[in-house]
């Protein structure tokens, strides 16, 4: 119960708890704070050895990592270890979450991960490490000489942050809404006042949303929840003694607008923020539908309009690096769903098919048998059937030429759907394809 609700050690030593206990079973007693401390810590080395079994069982992993910082402002590393089980399932275990009192210098963050690594034995495991971009990280990838990939959801948030800075009317909206929910959200008697207001007009009552400056979803949110009370917050301000004003119907026009272009942002940001599925495939294609669904939805008036031009323009240079990067072609040709039709432009998906195949002709190398070798049952049969006097190592242009006609035979056939509808069951029938890439 300690573990699961994060209840504290203290818990032992209230009264009402221990006459609940004692209610209970009267002959049962509470061990002291101290013995339920050592009884945690010892459970605590049980579960960190169970997955430290697991995750040495992986063929490969990948991290992500994330500095944070708490509400008593200690900063803490936190590094998280994702691979595939036995049994195709995608997992995740907590490496650990340190107190990180150095300097977030480069060096100092790269000592902090090599010694996570080390410790779970994974240092020659690891194939990318994802982490936001900030300069101090990207130094710290380098230095451990893993492949880095930055994470999409911080990439999009920086997209729009620096979209939403680029037009002044929209910051001034931003802001003019923003003292608006601060009203209802610090003086008792207007949030009283907004929910007695909801109630006379038969809605479920809400609280308003404030702003995070680091979180562009936070805007979002404050904006979306705004606009849906525009009514209520309408009639409560009428009854209050405030300077406030609300928005105007041309502005409120505005945030349906801004709304409309940032939902697809909303919606591609919970997608890649999912712990279960398998997200490296989808961020070049998904980053290709925002720039179709923006360009589709580019408003008339002028805020929004000017922000929908900002994220197109943003989207397409920021395509364009992705498009370069082999962590990501490379799954997202391989993913039977996208192939080809994941990319922008053109002549990236062409670099993307020669960068694979260079890939299946080392495979195909690597998988021929010296010359002086007996054939091993993982060889083909044909090959197995032939004489080992003359089975030869396999040609340069032998293994150019059959990983050209096995890429080219999968990239015919038809991408298969995202998801299927199982004809008995109703129920979702998903195609998996387990594919490794070092």
């Amino acid at each position: 119960m300690v573990i699961k609700d994060s209840q504290p050690f203290s818990i032992v030593e209230d009264a009402g708890f221990r006459e609940l206990v004692h209610a209970l079973d009267p002959n049962y007693v509470l061990p002291s704070r101290k013995a339920l401390k050592s009884m945690v810590e010892d459970r605590y080395r049980e579960a960190k050895e169970k997955a430290k079994e697991q995750v040495r069982k992986a063929a490969a992993v990948s991290l992500t990592s994330d500095m944070w910082t708490s509400i008593n402002m200690d900063a803490y590393l936190a590094v998280t270890c994702h691979y595939i089980s036995d049994e195709d399932q995608l997992c995740t275990s907590l490496l650990g979450v340190q107190h990180f009192p150095k300097a977030h210098t480069a060096e100092n963050l790269a000592a902090g991960h090599a010694q996570l690594m080390e410790e779970w034995g994974i240092t020659d495991k690891v194939k990318c490490l994802v982490t936001d971009g900030a300069a101090n990280m990207n130094a710290c990838v380098r230095q451990l000489n893993i492949r880095h990939t930055v994470c999409i959801a911080h990439t999009i948030n920086l997209l729009v942050r620096k979209s939403f800075d680029d037009v002044p009317g929209l910051n001034d909206l931003r802001h003019k809404c923003r003292r608006l929910v601060t009203l209802f959200r610090s003086s008792t008697s207007a949030k009283e006042r907004l929910v007695q207001v909801q109630e006379e007009m038969g809605r479920q009552p809400y609280r308003m949303i404030i702003e995070v400056e680091t979180r562009w979803n936070s805007t979002f949110h404050m904006l979306e929840r705004l606009y849906e009370l525009r009514e209520p917050v309408g009639a409560a301000l009428a009854s209050l003694k405030t300077d406030v004003a609300p928005p105007t119907a041309s502005e409120y026009e505005a945030i349906k607008d801004v709304l409309n272009v940032l939902e697809p942002f909303h919606q591609a940001t919970v997608e890649v923020s999912s712990e279960r599925r398998v997200s490296g495939s989808k961020v070049i294609p998904l980053m290709k539908m925002l720039h179709h669904t923006v360009s589709c939805r580019l408003p008339t008036l002028t805020t929004a309009r000017q922000l929908g031009d900002n994220l197109i323009r943003r989207l397409k240079e920021h395509i364009h690096n992705l498009e370069s990067v082999s962590a990501l072609t490379l799954p997202t040709l391989l993913d039977p769903r996208f192939k080809k039709l994941g990319f922008l432009t053109p002549g990236k998906t062409q670099e993307a098919i020669n960068r694979l195949k260079n890939e299946c002709v080392n495979m195909i190398r690597r998988e021929s048998p010296p010359p002086t070798c007996k054939p091993s049952p993982w060889i083909r049969q044909p090959i197995m059937l032939l004489d080992t006097s003359v089975t030869t190592s396999r040609s340069s242009s032998s293994a150019t030429a059959d990983a050209t006609i096995e890429l080219d035979r999968y990239l015919a056939e038809a991408n298969i759907l995202r998801m299927r509808i199982h004809s008995y069951t109703g129920k979702p029938a998903r195609r998996s394809v387990r594919i490794y890439i070092d």
